[in-house]
């Protein structure tokens, strides 16, 4: 089956206006169009973006991203390097929680003794 570009839009709650950017950056090799350059996107294609969304919601850069895409089009060959990629990317993700962790405590703790604290109180 194939969709629009805004049938995928709606699809991934995404602006028509960054799928155009990802295909335009590279993200989309094997995006099909039909003769007069209209974009038919595929369930593979599908898939790819809810990666490449997955990827920038946890702040992989694009560059990063698109050295996974060209890594995944080279084939097998390259399996160990691509898990390495999402290895380190994993390791960035839970550092960012632990801080993330880190600060909801202590907002919490600033909401929990709101009153007794005031407003100006550092500690």
């Amino acid at each position: 089956m194939e969709y629009s570009i805004k049938q995928v839009a709606e699809k991934l709650n995404l602006p028509i206006s960054t799928l155009r950017y990802y295909d335009r950056e590279g993200l989309m090799p094997l995006l099909k169009r039909t003769e007069s350059g209209i974009r038919k996107y595929s369930e593979t294609d599908i898939s790819w973006l809810e990666l490449v969304c997955c990827l920038r919601n946890t702040g992989m850069p694009l560059e990063e991203i698109k050295a996974f895409m060209e890594l995944c089009l080279t084939g097998s060959s390259t399996g160990e390097q691509r898990k390495e990629l999402l290895e380190q990317h994993k390791a960035f993700i839970l550092s960012q929680m632990n801080m993330l962790s880190r600060s909801l405590e202590m907002i919490n703790y600033k909401l929990a003794n709101y009153n007794e604290i005031g407003i100006f109180h550092i500690i």
